[in-house]
C-alpha cells in the first residue's frame, strides 16, 4: 500500500471515530432530560400539614405478632392450637425419648378455665436414657439464644409425686447445652407456678427449650412460657424491632388488621376480651384468614401499650358483626355494639370503671388516649355493614362525642351515604398505576370526611420481595397525598413485618426478620424520608420540563431542633437522569450551605431488593449539599427518590451577619 493510500484510510479512520464519538455524546446528551421545579415558599400560600398523617399499620399477619414483635419464644405456649377437642395435636411441641420411654397427651385438666387443655407426660422408662426423657419446643422456627442474656421462664405444672424437672436451652439437635436448671415439683393434687431465670453460656440462633426427667411417672404441663428479659421497656416486645418502628416516627398506629379482624368466619375473628387479663388466661385463637394460631399474648392491652410506648395516636379497627363469610343481621347487632362500648370504657375509662378497673390491674391505672376507631375493615358491600355501622356510629358518638369515626365505604370519588369523620382508602397495584394515582386526590371534593389511605402498597409482579421501583412509586404517592393533606389525613403502608419463614403469607413488607436479623424493604426506607412530613408547612410547585410525566415532587419546611429546613423531594420514576434546576421564592430566611444535605435512594437495577445478606443494599444515601441555595442545580439519577434539605439561617442571624 502507499503512503498516499495509508493516509486516506487514516482520514477515513479518524472521520468514522469522530462520528462515532459525536453520535455517542449525542446520545449521552439525549438521555439527560431537563427541567426546572419551582416552589413558592411564601407563608401566605403554605399550609400545614396534618400532624397525624404518616403513621403505622400493624396486622397479625406473617407472624408478624406471634413469632414476630412480641417476644415470646413458646409457640403454642398453651397446648390449645390443636383444639379444644382431646387428645389433640401439641405442634410444634415434641418428644424427647421414644414411644416406650416416654408417652404425651392433652386432656381437658388446666386449672385455666378459658384454655382448658393441658399436656399430660406419662414417663414409663425405670432406667431412663442418660439426659432423661420428656419435651421440647422449637418456637417459631428456632429460638435466637444469645451468650449471656437471661431468659425468664414460667410454667404451671402438676404431678401426684414429687419429681426433678431439668429445664434447658438447648441447640436444635439437644446436643449443644446454653443454659440449664433443675427444678423440683412437689408431690400435689394441685397446680404449681414455677419460674426459673436461665442465662445463657453461648449463642445458638436455632435453638429450643426443653423440659426432662429420669423419674418413671406423670407430669402435666400447661402455659409454658419463655421470655427474653430485655424486651422493650420491659412490656414484651423484640427490642430491635421497636427500635425501625420508632425510626419511622409514626403518628398513629392502626391495629390489629386488617382482615385478622375480619376473620373468615365471626368465630376465629379477634375478640378484645379473650386478648386481656393474665397470659395465662387468655384462650387464644386461630386466625382463619392467615392461617396459624395465637396465644394473644400480643392482645388489645398491648397494642394500647405499644402505641403509648411509640408516641403514636391509637386506632382501634373493631369487628362490626361481619366476617368474609358471614354477617350478624343488623336487628341482633346490639352485644356486639356492647362489646365495643366496653372496648373504650376499658381503654379510656377511670380506674374505678368496670373495664378501668381491668385495666389498671395490669399495670396502667391512666386510660388510653384512644381518639380514632376504624368500624370494620373493607365491608363497606356487606350486606349488613351500613346498618349494623349507624349502630355502632350512634351509639359511640353518644359515649365518646370526641372520637373520630372511620367508615369501610370509599368516599374519594363520591359522597358517602351515612355519617363518618374519615373513610378508608386502600390500593394494592402495580407500580405504573400507584405512580399515576399520585394525583388521585387532587379531583376529590374538598367538603365532607378526611380520607384515611390505611393501606397501600405496591404489589405482585413488580414488586418482587420489596424492590427499588415499588417505593419509587410508592414515594411518588406519597408527595400527593402531602399536596392533597387538606382532605387526607392519614396514610399507611401494609402490611408492616413479615417473617421471613413465612413469606407465603404476602409480599412484600416494609420489614423483613427471623428469630435474630431483621431488615428494611426499599419500601421501609423511603417511608422514613416522609417522617418529617407530619405537622410541617406544604408549600406549592410547579414541574416544568418534557420529562415531566416521569417525575414527582413536593415541598415542605419543617423543624429539627433549633434549625428550619426546606425539604424538597422529587421522584425521578425514568430511566433518564435529570439536570433540574430548583428555583425557590419567598422564603424568608436565606439558605445556609452549611448544614444542608441531600439523600439518595436509587440502585443499580431497578428491581434490586435488600436481604439478611446485604440489608443496606437499596437504602438511603446521605451527602452535603455544598451549592444550596434559592436558585440551585442538581442531577436526578435515573429510577431514584431524592430529598434535598436546605437549611435556613435564622432571620436574627442574617441581621447580624
Amino acid at each position: 500500500m502507499g503512503s498516499k493510500e495509508a493516509s486516506s484510510v487514516t482520514i477515513f479512520c479518524l472521520s468514522l471515530l469522530f462520528c462515532l464519538g459525536c453520535r455517542c455524546l449525542a446520545s449521552e446528551l439525549e438521555a439527560t432530560q431537563t427541567g426546572t421545579l419551582k416552589i413558592d415558599a411564601s407563608p401566605q400560600l403554605a399550609r400545614k400539614i396534618p400532624e397525624t398523617l404518616f403513621g403505622i399499620f400493624f396486622e397479625e399477619i406473617n407472624h408478624a405478632g406471634a413469632g414476630g414483635i412480641w417476644a415470646e419464644l413458646v409457640n403454642n405456649r398453651g397446648f390449645e392450637a390443636g383444639g379444644s377437642h382431646t387428645p389433640s395435636n401439641i405442634d410444634p411441641w415434641s418428644i424427647i425419648g421414644d414411644d416406650s420411654s416416654i408417652f404425651v397427651a392433652t386432656d381437658r385438666t388446666s386449672c385455666f378455665s378459658r384454655n382448658i387443655v393441658a399436656l399430660r407426660m406419662e414417663v414409663l422408662c425405670d432406667d431412663c436414657p442418660t439426659g432423661g426423657v420428656g419435651i421440647y419446643n422449637p418456637g417459631f422456627w428456632g429460638m435466637n439464644i444469645e451468650d449471656g442474656k437471661a431468659y425468664n421462664l414460667v410454667m404451671y405444672v402438676n404431678s401426684p409425686e414429687t419429681t426433678d424437672l431439668t429445664i434447658s436451652l438447648t441447640s436444635s439437635d439437644g446436643l449443644q447445652n446454653l443454659a440449664s436448671a433443675t427444678v423440683t415439683v412437689s408431690g400435689t393434687s394441685n397446680w404449681t407456678k414455677l419460674e426459673q431465670k436461665l442465662v445463657a453460656k453461648g449463642t445458638n440462633r436455632t435453638s429450643r427449650l426443653q423440659i426432662t426427667t429420669n423419674k418413671k411417672g406423670v407430669v402435666w404441663f400447661d402455659q409454658v412460657s419463655l421470655m427474653p428479659k430485655d424486651t422493650y421497656k420491659g412490656h414484651g416486645f423484640r427490642t430491635e424491632l421497636i427500635s425501625m418502628l420508632l425510626d419511622l416516627k409514626p403518628r398513629f398506629l392502626r391495629f390489629p388488621g386488617g382482615c385478622f379482624v375480619e376473620g373468615d368466619w365471626l368465630r376465629n375473628a379477634f375478640r378484645w376480651r379473650e386478648s386481656i387479663g393474665p397470659w395465662e388466661e387468655r384462650p387464644g385463637h386461630f386466625g382463619d384468614v392467615w392461617h396459624y394460631w395465637t396465644d394473644d399474648g400480643l392482645g388489645y392491652y398491648e397494642f394500647l401499650q405499644l402505641a403509648e410506648d411509640l408516641g403514636a395516636a391509637p386506632i382501634w379497627v373493631f369487628n362490626n358483626g361481619v366476617s368474609h363469610n358471614d354477617e350478624v343481621d343488623t336487628a341482633a347487632i346490639a352485644p356486639f355494639v356492647k362489646d365495643v362500648l366496653d372496648s373504650l370504657e376499658f381503654a379510656r375509662g377511670s380506674a374505678n370503671s368496670t373495664w378501668g378497673s381491668v385495666r389498671a390491674s395490669m399495670g396502667h391505672p391512666e386510660p388510653f388516649p384512644v381518639k380514632y376507631v376504624a368500624i370494620g375493615n373493607e365491608d363497606c358491600g356487606k350486606k349488613f355493614y351500613r346498618g349494623n355501622y349507624l349502630k355502632f356510629y350512634n351509639a359511640i358518638r353518644q359515649a365518646y362525642p370526641d372520637i373520630q369515626m372511620i367508615s369501610n365505604c370509599d368516599g374519594s370519588s363520591r359522597p358517602l351515604d351515612h355519617p363518618a369523620d374519615l373513610y378508608d382508602f386502600h390500593v394494592y397495584t402495580d407500580s405504573k398505576t400507584l405512580f399515576n394515582m399520585r394525583t388521585t386526590f387532587d379531583r376529590t371534593s374538598r367538603s365532607g370526611p378526611k380520607a384515611f389511605v390505611s393501606e397501600y402498597a405496591v404489589w405482585r409482579s413488580d414488586a418482587g420481595r420489596g424492590s427499588l421501583l415499588a417505593s419509587l412509586a410508592e414515594a411518588a404517592f406519597l408527595t400527593g397525598l402531602e399536596k392533597n393533606s387538606d382532605i387526607v389525613q392519614m396514610a399507611s403502608y401494609a402490611p408492616l413485618f413479615v417473617n421471613d419463614n413465612d413469606q407465603t403469607r404476602w409480599n412484600p413488607d416494609a420489614i423483613v426478620f427471623n428469630s435474630w436479623q431483621h431488615y428494611g424493604t426499599p419500601s421501609y426506607w423511603m417511608q422514613t424520608l416522609f417522617r418529617e412530613s407530619s405537622g410541617a408547612m406544604i408549600h406549592p410547585i410547579t414541574i416544568s420540563s418534557g420529562y415531566s410525566g416521569s417525575l414527582a415532587a413536593s415541598a415542605i419546611t419543617w423543624q429539627d431542633s433549633d434549625t428550619s429546613y426546606l425539604r424538597v423531594k422529587v421522584v425521578n420514576f425514568g430511566s433518564d437522569a435529570v439536570s433540574l434546576t430548583i428555583s425557590t421564592s419567598g422564603l424568608e430566611a436565606s439558605v445556609n450551605a452549611l448544614g444542608s444535605t441531600t439523600t439518595v435512594l436509587t440502585s443499580a437495577n431497578v428491581m434490586d431488593e435488600n436481604s439478611f445478606s446485604n440489608p443496606t443494599k437499596v437504602a438511603p444515601v446521605k451527602s452535603e449539599l455544598s451549592n444550596a441555595a434559592e436558585q440551585m442545580k442538581v442531577t436526578l439519577a435515573p429510577h431514584s427518590f431524592n430529598t434535598f434539605d436546605l437549611a435556613l439561617a435564622q432571620s436574627k442571624l442574617v441581621a447580624e451577619m
